[in-house]
């Protein structure tokens, strides 16, 4: 036999003690495992196992105008729930939640009778006093657990921008979904130590782990200024039957929203959940996810660039025979028998095409896309709502002469109406940008966050700015806007009336009405966006569709505000509109002239077929007449 060496033994020792601490190693490691990484888990799952728990479900948040005004609050509703595991009297029990809660007995009575299940939901959204009557039997294995359900106070008002929130009370649409994790809260439990078949212990212990509430929400619209919005969109979708009606009142030194309206809208507390296409255009946020070519109101931006550009001087004339010549293509101004010989500041009272014309093609497509970047004109504004979209642009590269001169009075451009009303803000507001924004604060129970953001960069100089308030204050005065004047009181604005489009040509008959109107003119305040989409009937143009229901708003305001009139005047005399219907265009424009009234038309050629107002009104020289040629 063979001698075993000394080397062998203390190798096969070596092998055997390595092999020990290695086996010792993975064991502190599982031990390490189980007791420290993986104990909380553990304890998760044993608390899951011996434990059952009722939810608890956290407030949702209130949101409020900024005045305290409730405009979605939360109303608590009960779950039932039965263990089948607990139940001692399985057919009292069905007969008894039936009979209570109007149910059907055999439905109740199956679910009762589970098996295999440790807790059964049996109803939702059970009022208090049913779950009351049913605590008051005290039966075991019946609980309730609460849960909160949303209402809105006013329905159908500020649909879009509240949003609405799933059967889980998650936000999924406006306010309700981009502020949901500020608005949602944490949910809470009562833990209950039960058997292995679920039985609740007697003498266990239970656990109370309290809702933590949403947090409210103040926003910076005002129910009041708001009212009077939803009353203008409302009111232009019927009289003129059209496809939609928006309206956006902002703040023009802050950014604030005090007011966004919409129609055709939808009941907040009855949403259309069975007709998803309807919900969906209904619900969409058109002010800051829709694009559409601006048209006149967007000469308010080529004039400031004109005035900072210094692109004409004071004594400059601009003539107009109704179109310019631009690259070998003739582009007509609206009025195509032309405005004659005019100012600057009779060009932006008459929104003369000619004048923009000029003004862009003078200042030139690298400066004006300059300004348009800095106006942001295809950046997002940064809106505290989701589904924003941005701006269209041809490129700077891709520009023509042609295509500049349009782009200077609004075609050839889209925007998003908030992103066009933040850049006019800027310009009447002294210079400077602005974030438009629709909540306030945040507050809880411990904390209030402010939501304003502080005003931005200067984007154009202070005398442009206070040049501008002047010109779209005569606008109101002496020009197209002269029915958003509101007697005693200093308001601008420049109205629009764009063609629209369809596969790439223009859409006969189709229109978009609107109008910018900012007050009180001399120190700007409130800055507002009236548009009416497609229009029916003669009157289209935003002078005589949208300027009016900017006087409605206006007027409303004030007397809210108690701002009082800082212009007497002498009361006009009363005019009688005169007949134009079959004249010639120089028979109505004589006829209108002699009685000091400012008009606007349509066509040249032919007689008068139709006119506003009509023929024997009674109205006054601030009253802009329209009449149609064909």
């Amino acid at each position: 036999m063979k001698q075993i060496s000394n080397m062998t033994i203390k190798r096969k020792l070596l092998a055997v003690i390595l092999l020990i601490a290695f086996i010792f190693c993975i064991l502190c490691g599982r031990l390490l495992y189980v007791e420290v990484i993986s104990s909380y888990s553990l304890q998760q799952k044993a608390i899951d196992e011996w434990t059952r728990d009722l939810p608890l479900s956290a407030k949702r948040g209130e949101i409020y105008d900024r005045n305290g005004v409730t405009l979605a609050s939360s109303k608590t509703e009960y779950t039932l729930y039965i263990r089948p595991n607990a139940l001692r009297e399985h057919d009292k029990v069905a007969r008894l939640i039936a009979e209570t809660l109007q149910m059907d007995y055999n439905y109740v009575y199956k679910k009762v009778m589970k098996k295999g299940v440790s807790e059964v939901k049996v109803a939702s959204h059970v009022p208090h006093d049913k779950m009351a009557t049913i605590k008051l039997a005290n039966l075991a294995g019946v609980y309730f657990a609460t849960s909160n359900s949303r209402v809105y106070q006013y329905g159908d008002f500020m649909s879009q921008l509240l949003g609405f929130t799933n059967v889980d009370n998650v936000g999924q649409t406006g306010i309700e979904q981009y502020y949901n994790n500020y608005l949602s809260g944490v949910d809470g439990k009562i833990l209950h130590e039960t058997d292995l078949v679920g039985n609740e212990i007697k003498g266990g212990k239970s656990r109370f782990l309290p809702a933590i509430d949403g947090s409210n929400i103040y926003l910076t619209i005002d129910y009041n200024i708001q009212s009077y919005a939803e009353s203008a969109v409302k009111d232009a979708m019927m009289q003129y039957n059209a496809k939609e009606a928006s309206c956006i009142i902002m703040n023009v030194k802050t950014g604030e929203l005090y007011a966004y309206a919409k129609a055709p809208s939808f009941d907040l507390n009855n949403i259309p959940r069975d007709d998803l296409d309807s919900l969906f255009s209904n619900s969409k946020i058109s002010m800051v996810s829709s694009v559409y070519e601006p048209g006149s109101t967007f000469k308010i931006l080529t004039s400031a660039i004109g005035l900072e550009e210094n692109a004409f001087d004071n004594n400059h004339r601009f003539y107009c025979p109704g179109y310019r010549m631009i690259d070998n293509q003739r582009i007509k101004c609206w009025k195509t028998i032309g405005h004659g010989s005019q100012t600057f500041g009779e060009g932006i009272q008459n929104s003369c095409n000619c004048v923009f014309m000029d003004i862009a093609t003078k200042v030139g497509t690298k400066k004006m896309y300059e300004y348009f970047d800095k106006f942001g004109l295809t950046r997002k504004t940064g809106i505290d709502i989701k589904g924003e979209t941005t701006g269209l642009l041809l490129k700077e590269e891709n520009v023509k002469n042609v295509d500049i001169a349009r782009i200077g009075f609004g075609q050839a451009i889209a925007v998003t109406p908030i992103r066009l009303l933040s850049a006019v803000a800027s310009v009447v507001n002294g210079g400077y940008m602005v974030t438009p924004t629709l909540v306030k604060e945040v507050r809880d129970k411990d904390n209030i966050i402010n939501m304003l953001k502080p005003r931005g960069e200067q984007l154009i100089s202070k005398e442009t700015s206070q040049l501008m308030c002047e010109y779209l204050e005569n606008v109101v005065t002496k020009g197209g806007g002269k029915n958003a004047y509101v007697e005693g009181y200093r308001i601008g604005g420049k109205t629009g009336t764009a063609q629209k489009y369809q596969d790439g040509a223009i859409a006969s008959g189709k229109y978009i009405s609107s109008f910018i109107g900012i007050a009180p003119i001399d120190d700007p305040e409130f800055a507002l966006l009236m548009i009416v989409d497609e229009p029916e009937g003669y009157k289209y143009y935003g002078s005589l569709v949208a300027a009016p229901y900017a006087h409605d708003i206006f007027s409303n305001i004030f007397a809210y505000r108690n701002i009082p009139p800082v212009t007497t005047g002498e009361k006009l005399p009363p005019i009688t509109m005169p007949d134009l219907t079959g004249m010639s265009i120089t028979q109505a424009v004589t006829s209108l002239k002699d009685l000091g009234l400012t008009y606007e038309c349509h066509g040249d050629n032919g007689k008068v077929i139709y006119q506003f107002p009509a023929p024997g009104a009674i109205i006054d020289k601030n009253t802009l007449t329209f009449f149609e040629i064909g």
